[in-house]
């Protein structure tokens, strides 16, 4: 069977099992702080088994899209390296919310792998909860005894707490699970010891292939267990791992989901998959990372320097690294393997063929940044190696600085290093890693406190902030969090009209008052489907009734740019074409920030266009057209545009202004002509392909003509009021031009003549000719005179020890020709010295360094001491 037959197997076997065939959630993860991305397949059910949000079926299945590289699922390093490991995987999984349970479960996934797939019996083995004592749970007889009625009781083990008990997280639903595990070894091995003595023990060919999750307690903060009012099944099966065996391969890497990559990328570094074990790591890792890469890119995350960014740029620099060094690929490589990708996975994921020339942009653009940054790492190396010849050890300090600042990965460090027939330093790498960590992981320290219930209540927040900014309320429960050695409140209201972040648009803020008191709501963010509300303080009455009042001044000009985005996405699709999507947004009562795909800068003309556009709809005063509750079908015949990387309900949201629709949960202006004016700030590149616009409106975009126009008016005064203002300024420059010509011929023959001076005062010490020269001339000047006493010294042993005093600062400047620093002479090492005479520091190259001090009485001394330095050598 291939990959796609196997995966619509799957699909069709539960869909005949009346399960609703749900697609797979976006890989980047929104409104969840406690994930960065997908990482299971359960993850865009989690409001359900949490109780915030109700189950729209009772029975699901999908092939989910996951990536795993951090936290609990720290599987990054481990990828390439061995046959299972992957960062981006598919979970095929089967969900029932509080319809079927063990019983059905078990038999289901039983019959698929045996009778659907034809999996022999005899390479299976299952495993049950076997109890704990600290939980005070008991073996899971139930599932027992189900199985036992369809599978050998010998095949059938009892597992611990770590490998039988599913958990969320520290607290939260959780419950039993029963794993089928499978042996795909040779007959030969299978004589040798039991399957059996070989589940759950890491064998690469006795691997877990089903889990199958039974939630049916809830584990309260204190520790303890109780059952749950539902119970619920959650199963994952990892697709890779079910296609090596259906395909009768020993990796998920010999499949034939990868093997298309891999070929790929063996043809385009001319060798073989196979022939060589550290070249076939390379080619793995290449493969896996593409995938992860290209589908959190078509889902919204653009490489970057922090958060899940980071994390994607991380991965991208891994298969570059391998690629550069056990490849020799030196140019952009991996973008060029995306066609064959987009082709293996257009069929189940649409997103990433029309997303492929963003995707295929962004990865080149960062492949080119990052061979960019080895190159740059390679040429500190070297440097380094030049200036410490006689030593066989490599500083920990500068290999971490390699790695921190430069990005240069220690595993190519030691690689280098061991050419070299040097070795690395790695106590003190390793010690100024784990001081890094250390840093990171106190800044992002949070403590959150547990939940306390004020107002008991199974329904969740009503919000009602589309229609008033004000109402009344009851607190239902509260906690702690600390960040930062700071504390602040999570509240969670009955009834908000707070605006929770999202969307691009910033939570609302504003007040929380009552007859005694006034709470000040300073954000309101969503999480997990729950709207949480931050206060630095508690009502000192928390079940009394409140009323909720947003911010209106704020609330106002927040609305003005979230509809000011969707016109300006309007008017760039009128002027640069159809093709452009929006990528990202951020809006705020005093900006707004608009990130679309286009490949081209924009000219001042179509900026200029497109602003005429967005303030002819803002004059036609056109009133918001709102629609609530329309089925996502209908909304997309409507042509509502959607946001890729978004995940979308059955139902949703419209907002239309004229002919601007689209699907959007944010809140809006009632009519266009509230937002007053629109003035684009910027345009820029912010990734391949993809362009930004930063732009204020109202009271903003007032501010910006204001300004303009006292800088018009300065400029008029500055010039005597002239009748052609830019005229008067271009005759300025004009002048301006000519006469720093003038100034620069001047100097150039003040420095000529002095360079003649000069050569007639050259002293010969030893066999170095030395030429000293102190003046009150800037820096420049004297490195210009260096430049010109270069030619005149270039095969002798030559210094020049230069020194100035330019308002009031002394400068030291030493310069060497080739044939001195082939002696062993270093200018920066030797300046160092030397500029402790005028209190100062300085350093740079063997040939040529500079030093900046406080003490200038002290010049002549400075180059006295130089000179000495230098002779006594």
């Amino acid at each position: 069977m291939t990959n796609k037959e196997i995966r619509k197997a799957f699909l069709d076997f539960f869909r005949s099992k009346e399960h609703h065939i749900v697609p797979s959630a976006p890989i980047v993860v929104k409104n969840d702080p406690t994930l960065m991305f997908t990482n299971a397949g359960m993850n865009q059910f989690k409001d359900i088994f949490l109780g915030n949000q109700p189950a729209k079926y009772l029975r699901a299945a999908d092939s989910q899209k996951c990536l795993r590289v951090s936290g609990k699922h720290n599987d990054l390093e481990e990828v390439g390296r061995d046959t299972y490991h992957h960062t981006f995987f598919e979970m095929l999984g089967n969900w029932s919310f509080a319809d079927y349970f063990k019983k059905e479960a078990i038999e289901w996934a039983w019959e698929f792998l045996t009778e659907v797939v034809k999996i022999d019996k005899n390479n299976l083995y299952v495993t049950v909860f076997g109890g704990d004592a600290n939980d005070h749970t008991e073996k899971d007889t139930e599932a027992y005894n189900f199985w036992k009625n369809i599978i050998s009781e010998d095949r059938i083990l009892f597992g611990n707490k770590k490998d039988n008990f599913w958990e969320m997280g520290e607290q939260g639903p959780c419950g039993p699970c029963s794993e089928i595990h499978i042996d795909i070894r040779n007959e030969e091995e299978k004589k040798k010891i039991s399957g059996r003595e070989l589940v759950n023990k890491d064998h690469p060919q006795v691997i877990e292939i089903w889990n199958l999750v039974f939630i049916q307690y809830n584990r309260n903060a204190n520790g303890q267990l109780e059952l749950l009012p539902n119970k619920y099944v959650d199963t994952g099966m990892g697709f890779e791992r079910l296609c090596m065996v259906l395909q009768d391969k020993q990796s998920n890497y010999e499949t034939d989901i990868f093997q298309p990559l891999i070929q790929a990328i063996a043809q385009a570094a001319h060798v073989n998959y196979g022939d060589n074990a550290e070249k076939d790591i390379a080619m793995r890792v290449i493969a896996d990372h593409l995938r992860a890469v290209s589908f959190a890119i078509t889902d919204g995350q653009l490489p970057s320097n922090t958060g899940a960014g980071y994390v994607i740029r991380r991965i991208l620099r891994r298969a570059v690294r391998y690629g550069f060094t056990y490849l020799g690929f030196e140019q952009p490589f991996i973008c060029e393997l995306l066609p064959t990708l987009v082709n293996q996975m257009k069929e189940q994921f649409p997103e990433i063929e029309k997303q492929k020339d963003v995707a295929y942009k962004i990865i080149k653009e960062e492949e080119q940044s990052f061979l960019r940054t080895l190159a740059s790492g390679i040429q500190k190396f070297e440097q380094y190696i030049a200036s410490h010849k006689n030593e066989k050890v490599i500083n920990g300090d500068f290999a971490f600085e390699l790695f921190d600042t430069y990005g240069f990965p220690i595993d190519l460090t030691q690689l280098m290093a061991e050419e070299k027939n040097m070795t690395v330093d790695m106590v003190a790498f390793e010690k100024g890693l784990a001081t890094q960590k250390q840093r990171s992981r106190s800044v992002a320290q949070t403590e959150t406190d547990d939940w306390q219930i004020v107002n008991d209540s199974n329904e969740n927040t009503d919000f009602v902030g589309y229609d008033t900014l004000t109402t009344e309320t009851k607190i239902l429960k509260y906690r702690k969090v600390t960040a930062k050695n700071q504390s602040f409140y999570q509240l969670i209201l009955s009834q908000t009209p707070f605006y929770a972040e999202g969307g691009g648009q910033v939570g609302d803020k504003g007040i929380l008052k009552n007859n005694t008191e006034t709470i000040q709501i300073t954000n309101t963010k969503k999480e997990n489907n729950l709207y949480i509300h931050l206060c630095n303080q508690l009502p000192k009455n928390l079940s009394a009734t409140f009323t909720a009042q947003v911010d209106a001044d704020s609330r106002k000009l927040t609305e003005n740019n979230h509809s000011a985005t969707h016109l300006l996405q309007f008017a760039l699709r009128k002027v640069l074409g159809t093709h452009i999507e929006q990528k990202g947004s951020f809006v705020n009562a005093d900006r707004l920030r608009f990130d679309f795909s286009h490949y081209a800068k924009m000219s001042k003309e179509e900026i200029r266009e497109t602003e005429k556009i967005v303030n002819q709809l803002i004059r036609q005063n056109i009133p918001l057209n709102e629609h609530r509750n329309v089925p996502i079908h209908e909304a997309e015949k409507m042509g509502a545009m959607m946001l890729f990387g978004e995940k979308y309900g059955d139902k949703v949201r419209v907002i239309q202004f004229g002919d601007s629709i689209e699907f959007c949960g944010g809140t809006h202006t009632s009519a266009t002509g509230n937002i007053g004016l629109f003035h684009i700030i910027s345009e820029s590149a912010i990734a391949a392909g993809i362009r930004r616009i930063e732009a204020v409106t109202a009271i903003g975009a007032e501010n910006i003509v204001y300004a303009q126009q006292d800088t018009l008016e300065e400029l008029r005064s500055l010039c005597n009021n002239p009748a052609n203002l830019t005229l008067s300024v271009k005759t300025c420059i004009e002048e301006n031009n000519k006469l720093k010509k003038q100034v620069e011929g001047l100097l150039n023959e003040r420095i000529n003549a002095l360079c003649q001076q000069l050569l007639k005062q050259v002293e010969t010490i030893g066999d170095i000719k030395i030429i000293r020269y102190c003046g009150t001339e800037d820096a420049d000047f004297v490195k210009k005179l260096t430049v010109m006493l270069k030619p005149h010294f270039e095969h002798e042993k030559f210094a020049f020890v230069g020194g100035s005093v330019f308002n009031d600062k002394p400068t030291l400047t030493l310069f060497f020709t080739t044939p001195m620093t082939e002696a062993g002479f270093h200018a920066g090492n030797i300046i160092r010295q030397s500029a402790k005479v005028i209190e100062g520091g300085g350093g740079g190259q063997n040939f040529l360094a500079s030093a900046g001090g406080k003490k200038a009485e002290n010049i002549r001394q400075a180059i006295e001491e130089t000179v000495k330095l230098i002779t006594e050598k």
